[in-house]
């Protein structure tokens, strides 16, 4: 899958639970060396369980109305940790007890820490200098 795609989906993604007013929202991206089964983390939090539920099936509909499903789908009857596995990333919907608990932020330190808006930013590419003119010595 392309970068910017991936982006675009982890930003759908955040934008849906934002519209369900999660809170305290982060993205992690997560080194290559130390994890092999995603590239991002996205993590909130909802108040209550009808919230998080609330937050979890508005991720589920707008990806899949983009045609993405998750391929496993945890702790969804019990709302205090709620996980979306899309492969590429995952979604993790927190009660704050259950997100202060186990503090995914401090678990994967050495994930480099996003701010949402950085995934919508357009990737630099390095300039290349113009090649110099060489001038013959006269």
């Amino acid at each position: 899958m392309k970068r910017s795609n991936l982006k675009q989906q982890v930003t759908a993604a955040i934008a849906a639970a934002e519209s369900k007013k999660a809170t305290d929202v982060s993205v992690l991206e997560l080194d290559k060396a130390s994890s092999g089964f995603t590239d991002y983390f996205v993590i909130c939090s909802g108040s209550n369980p009808r919230q998080i539920q609330a937050i979890s099936d508005e991720v589920e509909q707008r990806l899949s109305k983009a045609g993405l499903h998750p391929t496993h789908v945890e702790g969804y009857r019990q709302a205090d940790w709620v996980l979306l596995d899309y492969v590429d990333f995952v979604v993790h919907i927190f009660s704050e007890k259950a997100r202060n608990y186990y503090d995914l932020e401090r678990l994967w330190k050495s994930a480099k820490p996003l701010h949402p808006s950085q995934l919508t930013e357009k990737e630099r590419t390095p300039r290349r200098a113009a090649p110099r003119r060489r001038t013959r010595a006269r």
